[in-house]
């Protein structure tokens, strides 16, 4: 029974995740993602307006439970009141963690750094919300193309990311630059501007919003 009702939710949350990115066809959607270079695949990902003021660096993991936390429910505050009225940008940042050393982890932000760009924070949603289903599936790179499929991505271009060793590689060699350059050490850990404020760990919107006011100030 705690089987089904877990499938269920992921067929619910993978439906939905094609509402969440719009209607668009499988080739088109695999053509966009096949033309990004290394370089663009591996660019950061910006959330809001490129030019705002206020810039929160976030460094997370897709197989992190607190990050899955604070993209359900604090990341949508945070956009409402910050980020859709141009105060703020969110940029995002793998730091694959996991038991697994953080294999699975890089594998799933390879999909969603696959996926065109402007669909890049919808496949973070779905990957976050369905986080315990592609995480633990004894398969998880076929669960993972379910959701490429359901997103649109063609098996061709899914197999060629799945594949791609140098953005498996960009990925962790950015994480070790993170972790040496920037002094990150878990997920997630939120850097404001110029290392202005830091928050280490989902700690909820109430001290989000406290830092955030101040910035804003």
């Amino acid at each position: 029974m705690m089987l089904m009702r877990k499938l269920s939710l992921f067929s619910a949350l993978l439906a939905g995740f094609v509402l969440l990115l719009g209607t668009v066809s499988t080739i088109d959607s695999s053509a966009r993602a096949a033309e990004q270079t290394l370089e663009e695949m591996l660019a950061d990902r910006v959330l809001g307006d490129p030019e705002a003021p206020i810039t929160i660096y976030e460094y997370a993991s897709l197989a992190c439970p607190h990050c899955a936390t604070f993209h359900s429910e604090v990341l949508p505050k945070v956009k409402e009141k910050y980020i859709d009225t141009g105060k703020a940008k969110l940029v995002y940042r793998d730091f694959p963690t996991g038991g697994d050393g953080g294999s699975r982890a890089t594998i799933a932000a390879m999909l969603a750094r696959c996926a065109p760009p402007q669909q890049y924070f919808g496949f973070l949603d779905v990957l976050f919300r369905t986080q315990a289903s592609w995480f633990s599936a004894p398969d998880p790179i076929a669960a993972l193309g379910q959701i490429g499929q359901l997103g649109g991505m063609g098996a061709e271009t899914f197999d060629a990311c799945m594949n791609n060793e140098a953005l498996f590689n960009g990925i962790r060699d950015a994480q070790v630059r993170y972790g040496k350059d920037l002094h990150v050490e878990s997920t997630p850990t939120f850097i404001f501007n110029d290392d202005e404020e830091r928050i280490i760990s989902n700690r909820g919107w109430e001290e989000f919003d406290s830092v955030m006011s101040e910035l804003v100030e």
